[in-house]
């Protein structure tokens, strides 16, 4: 083989090597941020042109929540928290629209407190889906609802319903593994959503009942 054809093999081995590691290391990162990201990661494919556009934006955001000053809250603001949401909870029977847009900043209050830009919604959406993937469609819902009950466009029901999306992430922001007990009872009674499957942070069933005086 003269030594042309060797440069050639040489340059073949060299360019299947580096597709191979191509490959390999897409593959990784993907699944990565499939891992990471879960559900969240299907959503920005389907909102991006590409999956590559999708996974860039997607390993950006891990860039800026990397850059954030993020910080688990100490036991006794843990349990500050935890008291405000069950005065939240005890004014829902009376004036849910109220407590749905307190429990609305209250959510927003934990965020700032553990160190999260609360500024746009949509970025608080892509800085808490890095850690919080989990729960952010509960985020989502959350405040659909919120916005639409301040201009009187929503039901009791759903207005429970949005107590259960905000309790959901609220409880996971709470404390990173904190075991903070959260009163589910107003007044002798749930608010809750029939019907609604409610998913705690820890991945346990939330007792949903309909709420009564």
């Amino acid at each position: 083989m003269t030594a042309i054809a060797w440069v050639a093999v040489v340059i073949v081995a060299v360019l299947v090597i580096l597709a191979v590691g191509y490959l390999v290391s897409a593959r990784n990162r993907r699944r990565h941020l499939q891992d990471r990201f879960g559900p969240e990661y299907e959503r920005a494919v389907r909102e991006s042109d590409s999956r590559k556009e999708a996974e860039q934006e997607l390993l950006a955001r891990e860039e800026r929540h990397a850059k954030l000053d993020i910080r688990p809250l100490d036991p006794q603001t843990q349990e500050r928290y935890a008291r405000k949401w069950t005065e939240v909870q005890e004014r829902f029977v009376d004036a849910p629209g109220f407590a749905v847009t307190e429990a609305d900043a209250l959510v927003t209050a934990v965020m700032a407190e553990r160190g999260y830009p609360t500024d746009e919604f949509e970025q608080r959406l892509s800085d808490l889906s890095v850690a919080h993937a989990a729960t952010l469609d509960h985020y989502r819902k959350a405040h659909d609802i919120s916005s639409r009950a301040a201009r009187q466009d929503a039901t009791t029901e759903e207005l429970r319903q949005a107590m259960v999306h905000y309790r959901a992430l609220f409880q996971e922001l709470l404390g990173d593994g904190a075991d903070v007990a959260l009163n589910d009872h107003v007044n002798g009674a749930a608010y809750t959503t029939d019907g609604y499957d409610g998913v705690s942070a820890n991945g346990h069933h939330a007792d949903v009942r309909k709420a009564g005086r």
